[in-house]
């Protein structure tokens, strides 16, 4: 059967799987437009915790877009995979960047979505060509890669090889009426455009410390003091996830076997020791809240 992008997109939902620290964020970018967002995680306690985030950063985020016609989404939260997606005409997954998972994902909502939707993975390093195995319609998947919404609005696309083109116009046109910056990445590539240099600078900070020749305070005050960032690479690591920075360095590494393992192993020491960032209260830096468990 042919596809057809959807063209009804003001009146159907979008739809964000995945509650975590990303998931939530792209669900609240979305959701100053109006409309509906759904939010669906496999855990109860995720989407509590997203909620409480949503309830608060819309309304600011809604103050703050006042002058481009923010408005508040409806946003609803599902732990069933069918009920989230029904309707929808964009479905993102920001599920953990294990490959086979999101194989299992993305063959999963090949299935069961609106036969006109677009689905995106939210894959940092995966490409998505490798990640279609189980999906018949190849032509509505690509990767929609998103920084750190609202602050970091970039959002890459890329095509898995067969992407309808059609679906770069519609997403170039969409996405900033929300609030993102938009890319698209010309030819498959591992890590996209901003990632895959962000990778190799990580990558080098985390070998400066693993040999010894700074530590992730000191790197990080230099860094910002020369006007590298905002925000410390050591930072920045915490704020993403150690764990989720190592499964990432482990697909550069399956990808570009010459890089060297020094930074993957320093991140495999943290991780080991549970520290995982901001999300664990301890990371390369320990100043962060403790997580609550009740």
């Amino acid at each position: 059967m042919t596809y057809s992008p959807p063209t009804n997109i003001a009146n159907r939902p979008v739809t964000v799987l995945g509650a975590g620290t990303l998931g939530r964020r792209i669900a609240l970018t979305f959701a100053t437009r109006g409309g509906a967002v759904h939010l669906y995680d496999v855990s109860e306690d995720s989407l509590k915790s997203a909620k409480e985030f949503l309830d608060q950063r819309i309304p600011e985020l809604v103050k703050a877009r006042a002058d481009v016609g923010a408005t508040p989404a409806s946003v609803e939260f599902f732990t069933d995979l069918p009920s989230a997606v029904k309707d929808a005409w964009y479905v993102v997954e920001s599920v953990p960047e294990v490959q086979a998972l999101k194989i299992d994902i993305l063959g999963q909502l090949d299935d069961i979505a609106a036969p006109d939707a677009i689905i995106g993975t939210n894959s940092s390093s995966f490409m998505s060509s490798e990640l279609i195995g189980k999906v018949k319609h190849p032509e509505r998947f690509l990767n929609t890669h998103y920084g750190q919404p609202p602050e970091a609005p970039q959002a890459e696309l890329m095509t898995d090889g067969q992407t309808d083109e059609r679906i770069f116009d519609i997403l170039s046109a969409e996405l900033p009426t929300h609030g993102f910056v938009t890319a698209v990445a010309r030819t498959e590539s591992v890590g996209f455009i901003i990632n895959r240099v962000w990778a190799a600078i990580k990558r080098e900070a985390l070998a400066v410390v693993a040999e010894g020749v700074s530590t992730p305070t000191e790197f990080d005050r230099i860094w910002v003091a020369a006007h590298m960032s905002p925000v410390g690479v050591f930072r920045a690591i915490d704020q993403v996830g150690l764990d989720v920075a190592l499964d990432i360095e482990e697909n550069y590494i399956k990808h570009f076997p010459h890089i060297p393992t020094t930074s993957r192993d320093l991140l495999q020491r943290y991780v080991d020791d549970g520290k995982l960032g901001v999300k664990s209260g301890e990371g390369f830096y320990n100043d962060y809240p403790k997580p609550s468990h009740g």
